[in-house]
């Protein structure tokens, strides 16, 4: 940059900035402001010409006042002046001027834009780095238009200095940052990536931030940057720090470069070519072999640079996966820094040594350190810390540690911090429950877990101890017994009263023979807890109190008793007062084999997730997903071991609402073969011949409907007690939808079949189909490449209320994928009301190691469920009228993003579901449709309007219905598809 002259000091704006400082008051302040305010107004609006210096004086004045908080409404145009001048000084300030003050809605936009245009063009590389950085300071979307298809060219041309280049490369990740869809993709990605072997460190450093932003939309554009990555760092690592003397920074060579690039090849899997891979590794054990070297300097800056190499190196060893001798080294070079004095650093390795502890590779070498672990656990005086030693151990907790790792926590659990202890609480139900080979032990350890932090334990740890005890007949004595000696003690939490009063309920007569724990000392027992608990738990107790009828006959008279007395009959919760009634008219009325069948034991649960890792899911946030699933399965676990309820040896009975749209009625079709082309994997699924086509049950409507007719309502089996719901993570346990997801939806509006989206990786396609409120749909899910996909989890998410107003049923499918092959998911839906936003599909998988996941909107539109309706012209018409309110009528004039075929038209309206009606519009180049929406709860009835003017190439679309929502919504979607 020019160096700054003498002339150009602008000794009145010294004056002024000495005026402001020199005020007594904020009032003494405001009045010199307004004084220089006026000042500069004349100036600005005076007869005479002021010339450049003025200009740029009495605009440095103005950027001043606007920095100490005051607004400025002019002087924008004689800034935007500035910009046309030939000296540095004065275009510089008029670049500050605009940066600082003009908004990307300014009238003046256009004038700036003109401005910047002469200066890109002017090949004057101080103008140019001026332009450049008002284009990312600004980062307007007009701003992006004008100039996202310049910079490009400027980055990449032969001609462009070192400095423009790394302007140009900034601003251009600016500006993608802002707005992706504007910086358009062309031969300049390839020629781009070829800035790694620039001589100049900037210049990289700047294009290696750029290609790691733009690799992660488009990652095979961007794949030849593998090997000129791993030549730099490379390059880097290997030098000497006197070498990068100008990028040297406290005797680390260019750490902030090799940080960069090493976060580069994160977002590869690792190179394919055996030169460039033994490159890095050799790369990657230098930086491991440095770590262990002396420090050249004691100053922090120092050690600071080193640690962040290595530390992203550790996280690209974890990356890749493949590595076994890297993995451990990794996990050696860590276990150093948990006894470090600096804090940050215990943190850093704990958090690492986490993910470590999910590889086969190093699990062993994390286990090493468990004794150092549970000292930070027990010592650390910084909570976060000791959140991480606590993570720390659940992630490297297996069968030969699990119940010393549990029982220190336990042990820390007593005096946890408040903020955490229902995390801890957590993970030990979790272990206990995993890695129990004895299951007394887990049912001694729940126990204790509910005595130590009773009010930290969630529905979910003692429903899921619920449903492992009534699964498990080896463990329901001991459950029972266990519990009845728990609900002794004087002191007793709630949570302890509602487990006792289930099991109590259902398997207390295996301890009924111990005149210690005979029927009538069980009832007395949690009778005499009954008056201390909340309603819910009195509810649960009356339960078992009629259970105990059935079970113990000797104690009918005095259960009876306790139900008939007022305090019961009574009872101003209409809950208690209601089952009191219920159960004594049972108890009195039914026979003993009505009792008995009524009254019967709870059959097994069905399998399913456990709720309690999902609940553990959503409390770590959308980013521990891969931490918390533990690709590492012990070779010895069971499927109960593995979070996964367990399956009894006799038949279990199926919970009534296992089933709630008919999933076993008819099998699933099966999965067509793959395809040899790993591109071409869904071909078959939607190709018009019928073998490809998957058969949907029969072809008459009746026969659909029934084979999704929902169950029977639930028996009276479930009395006691609502099980824990099917775990399916919520909206915040997954990331937003891809930026393309609205666009993908939209293609799936006026049709049903079709690839509903594609990468290098994963091909989903969709076949569906819609009767009334019910639909079946089949997501195929294919994998392109050769590499097996593991741990593979597909799951649909309901959005805000959405649970309410969809019902969706999917049928889980195989977690690994093999290369090449596809597999196939059914989902049952029913349209329970009118609904506004679509499911969320969440896709999950490891490929080569490294955790993928993506987030779709799936195409389940209110549309979707639209009968056709024929009626006359004169039926038409009265309903139109009918519908004449303003909230019942949605408009839309709108121009064509499509060219206006007739044809072309009539089969998208007929796609979106309505009928289309001849000969009730008295314009014949007009479209007439209506339908009706079913939902369960109710029917909306749809009128519409097609209007084209194939003149002014726009359409008008009306569409009435009886309720506001649906209309807005459905003109919202019809008209984004012409």
């Amino acid at each position: 940059m020019p160096a700054v002259s003498k002339g150009d000091g602008m000794r009145g704006l010294a004056v002024f900035i000495s005026d402001i400082r020199n005020c007594k008051s904020k009032e003494a302040e405001i009045k010199r402001i307004n004084k220089e305010l006026a000042n500069i107004r004349s100036k600005f609006k005076g007869d005479k010409a002021l010339d450049g210096y003025s200009k740029k004086k009495y605009v440095c004045k103005l950027l001043f006042i606007f920095l100490l908080g005051h607004d400025i409404d002019f002087g924008h145009m004689e800034a935007v002046n500035l910009l046309s001048s030939n000296k540095y000084t004065e275009k510089q300030i008029g670049y500050l001027f605009i940066s600082v003050l003009v908004n990307s809605n300014s009238e003046l936009i256009r004038l700036i834009n003109n401005a910047i245009k002469n200066d890109l063009a002017s090949r004057n590389p101080t103008f140019m780095c001026l332009a450049l950085h008002c284009i990312a300071n600004v980062g307007s979307r007009e701003m992006g238009e004008a100039f996202a298809a310049d910079i490009p060219r400027i980055l990449v041309a032969g001609d462009s200095m070192d400095s423009v280049k790394q302007s140009a490369a900034l601003c251009l990740l600016r500006l993608y940052k802002a707005s992706p869809d504007l910086v358009p993709m062309g031969e300049w990605t390839a020629r781009v990536v070829h800035l790694l072997n620039d001589q100049h460190m900037g210049v990289v450093t700047a294009a290696v931030s750029l290609i790691t932003c733009l690799c992660k939309k488009n990652p095979d554009d961007f794949k030849t940057c593998i090997s000129l990555a791993v030549s730099r760092l490379s390059r880097i690592v290997s030098s000497a720090s006197t070498d990068l003397q100008d990028y040297t920074y406290y005797f680390v060579p260019a750490p902030w470069l090799s940080v960069k690039l090493l976060r580069l090849l994160q977002c590869y899997p690792p190179p394919e070519d055996a030169a460039v891979k033994g490159r890095l590794v050799e790369c990657l054990e230098t930086v491991l072999n440095k770590a262990q070297e002396p420090p050249k300097s004691k100053k922090v800056q120092h050690s600071n640079a080193k640690n962040a190499i290595l530390f992203e190196t550790i996280s690209l060893i974890i990356h890749y996966d493949s590595e076994p001798n890297l993995l451990v080294r990794a996990c050696n070079q860590l276990g150093q820094f948990l006894q470090h004095r600096e804090t940050n650093l215990r943190y850093l390795a704990l958090e690492s040594m986490c993910t470590l502890a999910s590889s086969e590779f190093s699990h062993e070498a994390v286990k090493t350190h468990i004794d150092t672990v549970i000292n930070a656990l027990k010592t650390e005086r910084d909570v976060s810390v000791r959140q991480r030693a606590a993570d720390l151990l659940y992630a490297m907790c297996d069968r030969s540690n699990a119940k010393q790792i549990v029982s220190e926590m336990l042990r820390y659990l007593e005096t946890a911090d408040y903020a955490i202890r229902e995390e801890i609480v957590l993970k030990v139900a979790i272990l206990a429950e995993k890695y129990a080979v004895d299951y007394s032990w887990y049912v001694d350890t729940i126990l204790n877990l509910i005595r130590i932090a009773g009010d930290y334990v969630s529905e979910e740890v003692w429903y899921r101890v619920l449903q492992i005890v009534t699964n498990r007949d080896d463990v329901q004595g001991y459950a029972a017994k266990t519990v009845f000696e728990a609900l002794q003690a004087p002191a007793c939490h709630e949570n302890m009263v509602k487990v006792g009063g289930y099991i109590l309920g259902e398997f207390g007569n295996l301890i009924a023979g111990d005149p210690r724990s005979s029927p009538p000392v069980q009832f007395s027992l949690l009778h005499s807890k009954f008056h201390l608990c909340s309603v819910a738990t009195r509810a649960l107790l009356l339960s078992t109190y009629i259970k105990f009828i059935n079970l113990f006959p000797e104690t009918k008279a005095t259960i009876q008793g306790v139900l008939r007395a007022g305090s019961q009959l009574r009872n101003a919760d209409v809950e208690l007062q209601q089952r009191a009634v219920e159960y004594l008219t049972l108890s009195s009325v039914a026979s003993t084999d009505v009792l008995a069948t009524v009254l019967e034991e709870m059959p097994p649960f069905p399998e399913r997730e456990s709720s309690i890792l999902a609940k553990l899911k959503r409390k770590k946030g959308p980013g521990a997903g891969s931490a918390l699933d533990d690709g590492r399965r012990d070779p010895s676990s069971n499927d109960i071991n593995g979070g996964v309820e367990p399956t009894p040896s006799t038949v279990s009975t199926p919970s009534p609402s296992a089933d709630l749209l008919g999933l076993r009625a008819a099998p699933p079709p099966a999965a067509p073969p793959a395809s040899s082309g790993a591109g071409n994997l869904l071909v078959d699924v939607f190709s018009d011949g019928p073998a490809a086509q998957p058969s949907l049950g029969p072809t008459p409507e009746e026969a659909f409907l029934s084979e999704l007719e929902p169950p029977a309502p639930e028996s009276p089996m479930a009395l006691l007690a609502d099980p824990a719901p099917a775990a399916d993570p919520g909206p915040e346990d997954i990331g937003p939808p891809i930026p393309e997801a609205d666009e993908l939806l939209n293609k799936f509006v006026c049709k049903n079949n079709g690839v509903l989206f594609e990468n290098q990786l994963l091909q989903i396609g969709v076949k569906s189909e819609f009767r009334q409120n019910l639909g079946r749909m089949y997501l195929f899910y294919g994998n392109k490449t050769s590499v097996q996909f593991q741990n593979f989890s597909p799951t649909v998410v309901h959005p805000g209320d959405l649970q309410t107003q969809l019902a969706v049923q999917t049928k889980r499918v195989a977690a690994q994928v093999d290369g090449g092959a596809q597999v196939q998911q059914v989902l049952n839906i029913e349209c329970l009301r009118d609904f506004l936003t679509p499911p969320l599909l969440s896709v999950r998988f490891r490929y080569g190691g490294a955790p993928q996941s993506l987030t779709l909107k799936l195409p389940v539109t209110i549309n979707k469920f639209f009968q056709p309706t024929e009626m006359a012209a004169q039926d038409f018409f009265q309903r139109w009228k009918q519908l004449s309110l303003p909230q019942q009528e949605a408009q839309k004039i709108f121009k064509a993003n499509h060219p206006m075929d007739a044809e072309v038209t009539k089969a998208k309206l007929l796609g979106f579901g309505s009928a289309l009606l001849d000969n009730v519009d008295p314009n014949p180049e007009n479209f007439v449709g209506a339908g009706i929406i079913q939902t369960k709860a109710l029917q909306v009835g749809c009128l519409l309007r097609l209007e084209p003017n194939a003149q002014a190439q726009m359409y008008r679309l009306t569409l009435r219905t009886s309720k506001e929502p649906v209309s807005r919504h459905l003109c919202e979607l019809l008209a984004q598809q012409f």
